[in-house]
């Protein structure tokens, strides 16, 4: 448990420097997140209560489409030198391999939605700070999530010439419950939790990021050998 638990953490840590390395696939992650919520902020036009109502649901759906950039980007630069059929061979547990690809996902979805929440409250007129810890709660989950499912349709999808257009289409469906409860969370942060909702959502966001870290644990490493 041990060495798995320093083979993850070191396959994360590994991947991480190598999305700080690559400063241009980073930033174009990024700036295709806040290029999103700009053009649909000049589509709702001026009215800021109709801004305030959308940006819940258009904050998590330009994390969701940079997120897919972001985490399949993870297996790919490592398919392209050969690197993933070396990992592959090496005498680890599976476990291991997809925690940290995992952790790496997660890592790179919180610098997300820490860089695009401040562009949805400068945007969108949204006062994010009175609602800082719930919103980073849904944030943590939903990244935790979202980062279990992508991580193994990336294994899956990473040797495909279409990957591109696969990846999308697969996942999208499985985080929906995900995005929904990811929406409803954000906006009963916003809104204070007046009809005391927050728990409820929280709760399906954490029930679902455990289902898929299990998921995936155990289906991982089929999709590694295929």
């Amino acid at each position: 448990m041990t060495r798995d638990v320093a083979v993850a953490l070191a396959l994360a840590r590994k991947d991480a420097l190598a999305e700080l390395r690559g400063r241009v696939a980073t930033g174009t992650t990024l700036f295709f997140g806040a290029i999103v919520l700009l053009l649909f902020g000049f589509a709702l036009g001026p009215d800021a209560r109709r801004l305030q109502e959308a940006a819940p649901g258009l904050l998590w759906l330009a994390i969701v489409f940079a997120g897919l950039l972001a985490v399949g980007r993870l297996h790919e630069a490592e398919t392209e030198d050969g690197a993933l059929e070396q990992l592959a061979l090496y005498p680890v547990s599976r476990h291991a391999l997809y925690a940290g690809k995992a952790l790496a996902g997660f890592a790179a979805m919180l610098v997300l939605g820490g860089v695009l929440l401040p562009i949805v409250a400068l945007l969108y007129r949204v006062d994010v700070l009175a609602a800082v810890l719930p919103l980073a709660a849904t944030l943590v989950l939903g990244a935790a999530g979202f980062a279990a499912v992508v991580t193994c349709y990336a294994a899956l999808t990473v040797r495909m010439r279409s990957r591109e257009l696969l990846l999308p289409l697969l996942v999208l469906p499985v985080v929906a419950p995900l995005l929904l409860a990811a929406v409803k969370a954000t906006v009963a942060s916003l809104a204070g939790d007046p009809l005391g909702e927050l728990g409820a959502w929280l709760a399906l966001l954490a029930a679902f990021a455990a289902l898929m870290l299990i998921a995936g644990a155990v289906t991982y490493r089929f999709a590694l050998d295929d």
